[in-house]
This record gives structure tokens, C-alpha cells and sequence, in this order.
């Protein structure tokens, strides 16, 4: 059963932690220094999605699932949460964010509605604010531009930063509400570019 294995998991990522028996480089981590590999491992997670492999995807998400875990283990040892309370918070949000599957609202919401919605109760929950890559927050922030013609006056600037600034935001909103992900997009076309290269070089 799916708990049986994720007890096997948490108690396989404790022993890692084992001050006697544990692993050295575990014993190292803290919080800070995992962050770098959230970051790689949810990209790993991505670049298997795009090479469509079943399995690489099973295996990255698998590392990503590490992360959780670790993480969870130093709040546990540091008596700040534990991974039963990451997941009780998540099964709340679920529902919190669903109202159009777990509660009262209506059931047959269109795509727009389900998105305003899921806006208003994020903005209701006042999270703390992520420093995201720019390319995201790019596109998280065009996304909720309901009017383009900011962003054609940024495009038009005499300041040609803020041009040509003003000219990719609008690249990303385009991608974006086509159904493109300007991220995803934007890594394809480079590693055309760097196949071209290699194939010019060899």
C-alpha cells in the first residue's frame, strides 16, 4: 500500500539523518543548502516530461519526493513540522482551492472562472512572497495584465531597456495565452540552436 511505502521512504530519509549511522553528507544539509537542488530536481522533472519517458519522469519525480522528505526531516528534528503536517496542509488547500469539486459552489465553472478563483484564494491566504526566476515571475505577472496596451507603451519607450523589456513581456504573455509555456518554449529553441552548433562543429 501507498503508506506502507512512503513509511519505508521516511524512514529510510531518517536513517540518512542517523547521527551515528547516517550518511555525512546528509548530516551537512540544512534548509539553505538544499535549495539548490529543489531547483535542479524539479528542472529534471520537467526535461523528462519533455523527452516524454515514463520512466525517467517515475525517476525524477522520485527525487524530487527526496527534497520533501528531507526537508521535512530537519523541521522534524528541529521540532518546527513534520511531514504528517505538510501533508495535512495540502490536503487542505486542495479542498480550500476546489470549492468547485469539494464544496458549494458551482460544478460546471468554466477554465476562466476556475483561474480567477484559484487567484482570489490564493491572494486570501497571504503567502509569503517568492523570489522567482525571471522568466516566471514574467509570465505570472503579464498573465494577470488584463490589458495589453501597458505593455505596448513599454514597448514603444524612448528608454531602450525598458523597450526591449517591454517587447519580450509581450512575447510571454502571447506564448502564454496561446497555450505555450514561454519557459518550455523558450528551452526548446535554444537547444535547437545548440544542436545546430554541435552538428556545424562536428
Amino acid at each position: 500500500m501507498i503508506g506502507d511505502d512512503l513509511a519505508r521512504l521516511v524512514e529510510l530519509t531518517a536513517r540518512l539523518r542517523d547521527p551515528v549511522h547516517g550518511c555525512p553528507w546528509d548530516l551537512a544539509q540544512d534548509h539553505v543548502s538544499l535549495r539548490p537542488y529543489v531547483v535542479e530536481e524539479a528542472h529534471e522533472v520537467v526535461a523528462a516530461i519533455d523527452a516524454r519517458s515514463p520512466e525517467a519522469l517515475a525517476s525524477e519525480l522520485g527525487d524530487l519526493l527526496l527534497q520533501v522528505l528531507l526537508h521535512s526531516r530537519l523541521a522534524e528534528e528541529a521540532g518546527e513540522f513534520t511531514l504528517r503536517d505538510v501533508m495535512a496542509s495540502l490536503e487542505e488547500k486542495l479542498v480550500r482551492r476546489h470549492p468547485h469539486v469539494f464544496g458549494d459552489a458551482p460544478k460546471d465553472l468554466g477554465l476562466g472562472s476556475i483561474h480567477a478563483q484559484w487567484d482570489e484564494t490564493k491572494a486570501a491566504e497571504q503567502q509569503h512572497k517568492a523570489v522567482l526566476p525571471t522568466l516566471l515571475a514574467a509570465r505570472k505577472l503579464v498573465a494577470g495584465v488584463r490589458e495589453s496596451s501597458l505593455l505596448f507603451d513599454l514597448a514603444k519607450s524612448s528608454d531602450r531597456d525598458v523597450q526591449a523589456g517591454g517587447e519580450l513581456l509581450l512575447a510571454i504573455k502571447r506564448s502564454w495565452e496561446s497555450g505555450v509555456d514561454p519557459e518550455i518554449a523558450l528551452r526548446k529553441a535554444m537547444d535547437r540552436i545548440e544542436a545546430a552548433g554541435g552538428e556545424r562543429g562536428a
